[in-house]
């Protein structure tokens, strides 16, 4: 008799998921508790090893937990290019998930048009990466803040233009992740949390291509 399927909000035990970008590992974490298991999961940093633990001491109990539990850790993962990752270039996923992607500050503020733009540089790279790596059926998730001038970012418009189709955006809300711990990621406050705010999981699937008519 197989294990009995575990869900957590969107993802369940049965899925094959890809995590993207991940901080202190501690989304990756929160969905191992939930399942009891990660052999599902494949989850990345773009840092390396050491970089992540010197940015996120708390990094350590979680990729020990992780590793314990059966999940594929691989650090040094950029979005843009994970198609030719040796390890993760023949595979397909059911959700692939990038929580809150972020290209860092270069400028003095988040409003300013060349930040926005290296921000959507990110995303894009990511979309167009993510929709030949899912699934038949599967689902890649961006949550992102929503409330200006995070709005600008237009992810549904850069989504589209990477050739995947909006099939629903839900509220973000962290309490449905006991332990997840949003990290800044960058500059000398970066194992801080930030406040979420206003904020939504955007889900993105493949197009439906029908055939011709029958006669």
């Amino acid at each position: 008799m197989g294990e009995r399927e575990k869900w957590i909000k969107h993802y369940s035990s049965s899925h094959k998921m890809l995590l993207i970008g991940e901080g202190d590992f501690s989304f990756s974490a929160c969905l191992t508790r939930r399942f009891g298991s990660a052999k599902n999961m494949v989850s990345t940093s773009l840092d390396c090893k050491d970089v992540v633990m010197v940015k996120h001491p708390t990094a350590r109990a979680n990729l020990k937990k992780l590793e314990k539990l059966g999940c594929t850790v691989l650090h040094e993962v950029d979005s843009h290019t994970m198609t030719h990752h040796p390890f993760l270039k023949d595979m397909k996923f059911d959700r692939i998930i990038f929580n809150f992607p972020h290209a860092g500050c270069h400028y003095q503020s988040e409003h300013q048009q060349c930040q926005i733009q290296l921000h959507q540089e990110v995303v894009k790279g990511f979309f167009r990466s993510a929709r030949d790596m899912l699934a038949v059926k599967g689902q890649a998730h961006v949550t992102h803040k929503t409330n200006h001038p995070y709005n600008k970012w237009e992810v549904e418009k850069l989504a589209e233009e990477a050739g995947l189709c909006l099939a629903e955006e839900v509220e973000f809300k962290k309490l449905d992740y006991p332990g997840y711990h949003n990290k800044r990621g960058y500059g000398k406050k970066c194992n801080r949390t930030f406040r979420v705010g206003m904020c939504s999981t955007f889900k993105f699937i493949l197009p439906i291509h029908t055939g011709p008519s029958d006669p």
